[in-house]
């Protein structure tokens, strides 16, 4: 950023256009292809984007290893001074982020404001970088003989992040892999681009050297070659599970270590002594902020009788009561979705619920929209919350990942039913339980089968200090993202074995060694 503008990488005949940051400042695309941006809360086009070629791709990497030998070898107080200094930079333009969230993905100002306020906390588990690479070390583990061990970065790794956190997600990587002494190539979502630009900039405010952080921006011809490139050596992914499954087959077949986080369907267990009011609150929090896209989003709430008629009268009573409409209204409380395609995707699963025996409790398209009519007739991507009842499990709306503002009421008889229904999924992300059971709650956290687990907390993601990450079709690869399990996928460890002997001391003996 300079003079409170945005670098963006355009060049000659491309005014407007979204470029790279390469080497340490904006580059205009030059493959001669490029993406439209919309705003999605008017569906009007608001900017283009370059989409990279592979050669383009190989710049980047190129650079990131020109770059790694002198950042490898800098010192951990060093590269934890940058860090402390860049996590300043996006505490004081949290603003400018939250606003090019709001202008090319939709949310609403807070929601926008505390999706950066999540990734700052992976930024600020990352000045810890010192504490975090410290090894253990063993004296005489023979006689004269000690060993230690310590972690070193890889080389060159990359990310490849979804629309629906253009500012978060990528900080749940790049701070930690960069303060772990790596060089980082972003590829951010073509559908929200411009805070990727932004936060490069404020990289090299920050004194990161040239090269340490770039951005590809692209499709899949940039992923797939990140995935293939000889240099690369780790890939971490979030996006849906097909294509984590692609990432994650391409690029360990290409030798690479790979985390691919992919879909979710994430359940909301409800027992009948659970307190309704804070369930119906915390339903309607997790279903429809972000306009249900998110992964971490409830999408299905279980309620075991007798608890569902009073808390679906409840949740039908707080959806009454939201503001749906443009991001940069500050009365409002959910925004539009982030393209037309993806609303009318999502708007496809309500009739396709009705065929299959659903009660369509709340319809999302006819919400009123501030500053228009209903969500069908207004312009722009909009979708307000939905609310399906009686939903049958392993029906569409219950089996797929919808990623939109529709909440799925399943009735059940007992705890164990519903437990059955979530450990039946695909997915494996998360999960929460709602009771006043402690005993209940304890064996739940023991029994379900996801990476991350709520009681009474409906989105139960994890601090920066733990690690993010779901099972089954959730997580490709064996290492979750950010905290602990994400120093340990940016480094590989090695273990020394040292002796200094006396002058003269040593002899032939062909015997296995052994201490002593």
């Amino acid at each position: 950023m300079t003079d409170g503008r945005i670098e963006t990488g355009a060049g000659p005949g491309t005014a407007g256009e979204m470029g790279h940051w390469i080497a340490g400042g904006p580059v205009a695309g030059r493959s001669g292809r490029r993406a439209e941006v919309f705003d999605p809360a008017t569906g009007r086009v608001a900017g283009h984007v370059a989409l990279a070629s592979a050669a383009e791709v190989d710049a980047a990497v190129a650079a990131a290893a020109a770059a790694f030998p002198a950042w490898r070898d800098a010192s951990l107080v060093k590269r934890a001074q940058v860090l402390f200094r860049f996590r300043e930079l996006v505490d004081a333009h949290r603003d400018e982020l939250a606003a090019l969230i709001t202008a090319q993905h939709g949310k609403v100002r807070a929601d926008a404001l505390g999706e950066v306020a999540r990734g700052l906390e992976v930024v600020e588990f990352a000045c810890g970088i010192p504490h975090l690479l410290k090894g253990g070390y063993s004296e005489n583990v023979s006689t004269g003989v000690d060993s230690f061990s310590i972690r070193q970065p890889l080389g060159v790794v990359a990310g490849v992040t979804p629309f629906n956190f253009p500012v978060m997600v990528p900080m749940w990587m790049f701070p930690v892999a960069i303060a772990c002494g790596n060089t980082f190539v972003l590829k951010p979502s073509e559908r929200d681009p411009a805070a990727s630009l932004l936060l490069a900039s404020l990289w090299r405010r920050a004194g990161l050297p040239d090269g340490v952080f770039n951005v590809v921006q692209g499709d899949r011809v940039a992923v797939d070659r990140l995935l293939e490139h000889p240099q690369v050596r780790a890939v971490s992914f979030v996006g849906s599970t097909p294509i984590a499954r692609h990432v994650y087959q391409t690029g360990t077949r290409h030798g690479k270590r790979v985390q691919a986080l992919g879909g979710a369907k994430n359940h909301m267990l409800v027992l009948p002594d659970a307190d309704l009011d804070l369930v119906a609150d915390a339903a309607v929090n997790a279903g429809f902020g972000s306009a249900g896209e998110r992964c971490m989003a409830i999408s299905v709430v279980i309620a075991v009788d007798p608890a569902g008629d009073e808390l679906v009268h409840k949740i039908v009573q707080r959806v009454a009561g939201l503001v749906v409409g443009p991001g940069d209204d500050p009365e409002a409380q959910m925004g539009p979705l982030v393209t037309g395609a993806h609303r009318d995707r999502v708007a496809g699963y309500l009739d396709a619920a009705l065929a299959e025996g659903a009660k369509l409790v709340v319809d999302g398209r006819e919400t009123p929209i501030r500053g228009g009519t209903t969500a069908a007739a207004t312009p722009g991507f909009w979708l307000g919350p939905t609310v399906l009842d009686h939903v049958r499990p392993g029906t569409a709306v219950h089996r797929d990942e919808i990623f939109g503002p529709v909440l799925s009421v399943v009735r059940v008889p007992s705890y164990e039913e519903g437990l059955a229904i979530i450990n039946g999924t695909e997915y494996g992300n998360g999960a929460a339980i709602f009771t006043g059971d402690g005993r209940a709650a304890r064996r739940f956290h023991a029994e379900v089968e996801v990476g991350m687990v709520g009681v009474n907390v409906p989105i139960p993601v994890p601090m920066a200090f733990y690690s993010f990450g779901g099972w089954k079709a959730s997580l490709f690869g064996d290492t979750h993202v950010h905290g602990p399990d994400g120093v340990h996928f940016y480094t590989r460890g090695k273990v020394v074995t040292s002796r200094w002997p006396d002058q003269g001391h040593g002899g032939v003996n062909l015997g296995f060694p052994t201490n002593g």
